[in-house]
């Protein structure tokens, strides 16, 4: 089939993802387990609550990172997702926007969930602090303890079937574990009974494109947490 006239965009993220799944050893088109349809009663019931968390929020001067901000990055997503991945913090274009991982890193993380046939409207994506750090320098311990209850508060709130923890901050911060990416990423951990996979941080893979394939693994094994039967 000829590629003349097809949005080389589009042509990146099918090579991308057909990659994955030959790598991975899959054959046919994957659809990620279900637990059901969530009610319409529970969505707007963590609609609103994400909402009202984010209301609290809007003025928010708990720690200096306030200062360089133009916006406040939330959150974004599907508030009954069954996958949530946890980032380290806004950066410029995320800052520009108020949404996380929209800039190069974010459109890497998009072909890796588009990868496991998921998009991006179907998982929730937040970061463990809220305002962009200066020069996008690893947030500081009062800082983050000053915002990660807020990005607790979201995984409470959304309960998902797993959660993808995107660096080590994220990881540190979650799982409360001094180990690097590199020791700990590969596994199955729990946080308060939720299947947790760490794994490198798309910003890491664009420096570091040697560990695209450790990172196809890592979501391989979140592809087959979701097919799980609960």
């Amino acid at each position: 089939m000829s590629r003349k006239g097809i949005d080389p965009k589009i042509v990146e993220v099918l090579e991308w993802t057909c990659r994955f799944w030959q790598d991975a050893g899959i054959y046919h088109v994957p659809v990620a387990g279900k637990r059901g349809k969530q009610p319409d009663e529970d969505f707007r019931r963590k609609s609103k609550e994400l909402s009202d968390l984010e209301a609290e929020l809007k003025d928010c001067t708990r720690c200096r990172l306030c200062e360089g901000r133009t916006n406040l990055v939330f959150g974004d997503g599907n508030p009954a997702a069954e996958l949530v991945f946890v980032g380290e913090g806004p950066g410029h274009d995320e800052d520009m926007q108020g949404k996380p991982f929209v800039g190069q890193a974010g459109r890497l993380l998009t072909k890796m969930i588009r990868a496991i046939g998921l998009d991006r409207s179907q998982v929730y994506i937040c970061n463990v602090v809220k305002c962009r750090p200066p020069n996008n320098r690893t947030p500081q311990a009062d800082e983050i303890a000053a915002c990660s209850p807020f990005m607790f508060r979201q995984l409470e709130i959304i309960n998902p079937k797993v959660i993808c923890l995107l660096g080590a901050c994220a990881a540190s911060t979650v799982l409360r574990s001094s180990k690097s990416i590199s020791a700990i990423r590969g596994k199955t951990l729990k946080w308060r009974g939720i299947n947790v996979v760490p794994t490198y941080h798309p910003a890491y893979l664009l420096r570091n494109p040697r560990a695209k394939s450790k990172a196809w693994e890592d979501f391989k094994l979140l592809y087959s947490l979701l097919k799980a039967p609960n």
